[in-house]
């Protein structure tokens, strides 16, 4: 066989290769057997130059460093999409409602047939194909004209330097342009800025964290340096076409659906979470079906896209001014934002846990506004190094408790302090200790603790334990704080006056809280049992603890 042959043959088993592992999630082969092929590669490419094409594996990673990027006129516009950003089904309802009124479709008619996708929060890139092989990939830019970031783009896996089809009914146009997302994994994005951190605590000069993976996605495909963009892991959805020639989409395909469907028998990876819906009742359970398991995504997304499928409808529609009347794109609040840890604050738990919180400059996520941020315990909070004064970015995913992801290191105020726990509790002053092996330090005090006291109170209270209505945050705090309830047992000496003696407590609502307290008397042995197991079985056995405060007598 000659050396051209088998460059060709190594060629082709390595695509074949590169796309079970990336795309398909499938591997044959060991990666040692293919870094052995990879090598062996190399080596024949080294001894013919003259071989060497653009789309060789061997060429993912490597070209010089660029002075810029150069312009990239697109050969159809990349147009934006009209935004719906009501959160509930009122978006694809809208939707559904212009679209049929645009195709003067009266009640009785046939419902429409959509496409409902997922709206990566990542880069836009359009990827040109002549004759199968990847010749350019341009970010979108202002739409009209975007730039050319060829060299970083072959250094993402998932995207075919060579279009392989992987299937023969549909012949492979001499002209593909294929358009999609450039994104970051979530678990990548983590591994990114952690090796960022250790670069920054090494001292390197002009390294940053980054924000959130979109914008880590975007500096790795804007670096002027390919071999520093490969180092960034990336990845790649398509979910449309731009240019095909010499015959366009619409003569070839019928459904956009369709369309995907080839993209991916061509090697390009299509979200599985893409799905044909009818009407607006399959728009608004795929939006609140994908609301759901939106935090259980490897990545980010900022909502979902409606399209109607039909491409032969899609060219009736046609657009206005810049964005199509066939597409709409209905967002999800923002679940990450920036803002300032104004203080680190250490609140004290029903089991005597110690938390760090982070007390913020207030900042609307995830769909409400954020004044505290978890900081877990002194480890994490060290970890990811926040200090009173730094940017961070806040995190809220659906009913989870905020927290801080990052730190924007290169935005600290000089001289901020490293953050360390108290070694008293900053409520009652007992000890505060950190069993062996133990990542949370905790207060000694028992129910001597003023906060322990409260939160065993409303545990205690709350509806799957022995159930007492209307005993509140609130309420329990002024019962505490007051000293009217040391222990669990006087609740149950509580009067009248005692209880009409606090504030904003009218004589109804007290006597409802009397009534209350009796009726809880007639708790099932089994509830009542479960509470108190559950507050002893949450904390460390009090032997095992080293030296505790004097006044952290047994309650």
């Amino acid at each position: 066989m000659s050396d051209a042959s088998q460059i060709e043959q190594l060629r082709q088993a390595l695509h074949r290769h590169a796309h079970l592992y990336y795309v398909l999630d499938a591997p044959e082969i060991p990666d040692a057997e293919y870094d052995r092929l990879f090598r062996e590669l190399q080596a024949l490419e080294a001894r013919h130059p003259e071989l060497i094409a653009p789309d060789s594996p061997t060429q993912r990673v490597g070209g010089k460093a660029l002075d810029q990027f150069l312009p990239v006129r697109h050969a159809v516009p990349m147009l934006s999409i009209r935004t719906e950003t009501d959160t509930e089904s009122s978006g694809a309802k809208n939707f559904d409602a212009r679209v049929r009124r645009e195709l003067e479709w009266t009640e009785d008619a046939a419902a429409v047939e959509y496409v409902a996708e997922l709206k990566f929060d990542g880069l836009a890139m359009n990827l040109r194909y002549e004759r199968g092989v990847l010749v350019q990939a341009a970010t979108r830019g202002d739409g009209e004209t975007g730039e050319d970031v060829t060299q970083n783009i072959r250094t993402i896996g998932q995207i075919p330097l060579r279009i392989e089809p992987g299937s023969q009914w549909m012949p492979l146009p001499d002209v593909l342009e294929v358009r999609g997302e450039v994104y970051m994994r979530r678990d990548d994005f983590e591994a990114l800025n952690e090796r960022q951190r250790e670069r920054i605590a090494a001292g390197a000069k002009g390294e940053k964290t980054f924000v959130n993976p979109r914008n880590a996605a975007a500096g790795a495909v804007r670096q002027l340096d390919p071999a520093i963009a490969a180092q960034r892991p990336l990845s790649f959805f398509a979910y449309g076409v731009g240019e095909i020639a010499p015959r366009p989409a619409t003569e070839l395909f019928s459904t956009h659906m369709e369309l995907l469907q080839t993209l991916k028998a061509w090697g390009f990876p299509v979200a599985s979470q893409v799905q044909v819906v009818v009407g607006a009742p399959g728009l608004v359970a795929y939006h609140q079906r994908i609301a759901r398991e939106r935090d259980a995504l490897p990545f980010d997304i900022d909502g979902v896209v409606y399209k109607v499928n039909s491409l032969a409808l899609q060219q009736r529609l046609g657009f206005v001014t810049r964005e199509p009347r066939w597409a709409v794109a209905h967002k999800y609040p923002a679940q990450e934002q920036l803002t300032t840890v104004l203080g680190i604050d250490v609140q004290v738990g029903r089991t005597g846990k110690l938390t760090p919180v982070a007390k913020l400059a207030p900042v609307f996520v995830g769909g409400v506004t954020v004044t505290n941020a978890t900081l877990h315990n002194e480890d994490e909070a060290r970890r990811k190094d926040v200090r009173v004064g730094d940017t961070v970015v806040v995190r809220r995913a659906g009913d989870v408790i905020p927290e801080v992801v990052s730190v924007l290191v290169e935005k600290r105020v000089e001289g901020a302090a490293l953050f360390t726990m108290p070694r008293v509790c900053p409520v009652c002053g007992s000890d505060a200790v950190r069993e062996d092996g133990e990542a949370d330090y905790r207060c000694t005090g028992g129910l001597f603790c003023s906060a322990q006291r409260k939160q065993a109170i409303l545990h205690f209270a709350q509806r799957r334990a022995v159930e007492i209505e209307g005993l509140g945050d609130k309420l329990v705090e002024q019962l505490v704080d007051a000293n009217v309830v040391r222990t669990l047992p006087d609740l149950y000496r509580l009067g009248l006056n005692a209880l009409v003696s606090l504030d904003r407590m009218a004589e109804k609502s007290a006597q409802n809280i009397i009534d209350a307290l009796e009726k809880s008397k007639h708790t099932t042995l089994s509830a009542l049992f479960l509470d108190w197991a559950s507050a002893m079985w949450a904390r460390p056995p009090r032997k095992s603890w080293p030296g505790t405060s004097a006044r952290s007598t047994p309650s």
